[in-house]
């Protein structure tokens, strides 16, 4: 039963990540009509909410490795829930800021335990690069909801901004109160910082967070503007009330597809031996699909580009972040999945803020050239991931 409980909890704190992850993308319209900001503020918020979780992720590894899991996993929920309630009733940008400065604290905690726990309490712990897109479908599931329910709430039922917001702060104590029955895995004992630090010398450590700085800078930047891209598309033929909603639907299936892809690619055995063929392939496809983004003027086949990309990301994070935790002993998972996540953060700081910043004198559909640039290079980083693997 207490196995039963802390994977349970693993699972919940991805899904808690994916709502800090999407919550800003899913409020975005609503948000800054409230606050009276333009695209490049609304990008400033982002920054504040990746670049907290950057310098964040880098203590918070080492920590459960040297603390253990429950007390990372408490701090996360807390922070979190009273993260999500400052922002609903936020009246100013500078609150705005606040809630996201508190909300990547709240955010790399839950990181942290769920993908550390993750291979670890599934499968046994002996294919982590399939533990891992299993546990992520999860985030996938978070991604879905969480527009999804913000959108049913706010435009369908009538629920205030504000009100539709909190329910997920309180969905958030909740899993808090799970977190407190569970009983974890002991991390193993002997932990060193200086060990932790040694991790950056290590080349398949540095080729992970060369992939990941790219990769998040992707997701994130889908996760913020694609709703804003469908309400460009969707102007063109419909009312604002009704791009308003579809829009947020359309976010919604980008989860569904994210979802359904780390489903598919945890069904595969033994994919740690050929995950970084599957990261290539991958990021090819999600490359297409950004161009597609760009180039079309179609509704439709922007929708279709948002499913194309959401199933090609899907295996792509628990990937990397498997191929690498089989290179190393589990005792140091904590740290190494800061330091590669930490600097994957940095793509996800910039690289939305950057589209904010041209999408405010422009369209965010053709600042979207920005992510393909990045998506190329993913497909480059695949390539020397293989070189790498095949060396050791």
């Amino acid at each position: 039963m207490q196995n039963r409980i802390v994977t349970v909890v693993a699972l919940m704190a991805v899904f808690t990540l994916a709502i800090c992850f999407i919550i800003l993308g899913a409020i975005s319209s609503d948000l800054m009509a409230a606050l009276n900001i333009n695209e490049a503020q609304f990008g400033s918020l982002g920054m504040a909410l990746f670049l907290t979780s950057c310098i964040v992720q880098l203590l918070i590894g080492p920590t459960v490795d040297k603390f253990g899991y429950k007390p990372v996993a408490i701090v996360g929920f807390v922070v979190t829930s009273a993260s999500i309630f400052l922002l609903a009733f936020a009246g100013t940008f500078t609150t705005a800021f606040a809630a996201c400065v508190l909300l990547g604290v709240g955010a790399m905690s839950c990181n942290t335990v769920g993908n550390t726990l993750i291979p670890v309490v599934l499968f046994q712990g002996k294919d982590p690069a399939r533990a891992s897109n299993f546990g992520n479908a999860f985030f996938g599931m978070g991604y879905l909801l969480t527009p999804f329910l913000f959108t049913l709430f706010l435009r369908t039922m009538g629920i205030s901004y504000s009100v539709s917001l909190s329910v997920f702060g309180v969905l958030v104590l909740v899993f808090l109160v799970v977190s407190l029955m569970a009983q974890y895995p002991q991390v193993p004992s002997g932990f060193e910082f200086g060990k932790a630090v040694s991790l950056l010398g290590r080349i398949p450590v540095l080729v992970a967070a060369l992939a990941l700085f790219c990769y998040i800078s992707l997701e994130v930047s889908m996760g913020m503007w694609i709703r804003r891209l469908m309400e460009e598309l969707f102007g063109k033929e419909m009312s604002a009330g009704d791009v308003a909603f579809w829009a947020g639907m359309v976010l919604s299936l980008f989860g569904v597809a994210m979802m359904a892809g780390r489903f598919i690619s945890s069904a595969i055995k033994n994919l740690t031996a050929i995950g970084v063929r599957v990261i290539a392939v991958a990021a090819l496809v999600s490359l297409g699909a950004i161009v597609m983004m760009i180039m079309t003027q179609s509704a439709g086949l922007g929708i279709l580009a948002v499913l194309l990309v959401g199933l090609a990301f899907a295996p792509i994070f628990p990937t990397i972040v498997g191929v690498t935790f089989a290179q190393f002993d589990s005792s140091l998972y904590g740290s190494i999945f800061g330091i590669i996540f930490a600097i994957g953060l940095l793509g996800g700081t910039f690289v939305p803020k950057y589209i904010g910043n041209l999408s405010a004198t422009g369209t965010v559909q053709g600042s979207l050239t920005i992510a393909a640039v990045m998506a190329g290079l993913l497909v480059l980083i695949s390539l020397v991931m293989g070189v790498v693997a095949k060396r050791r």
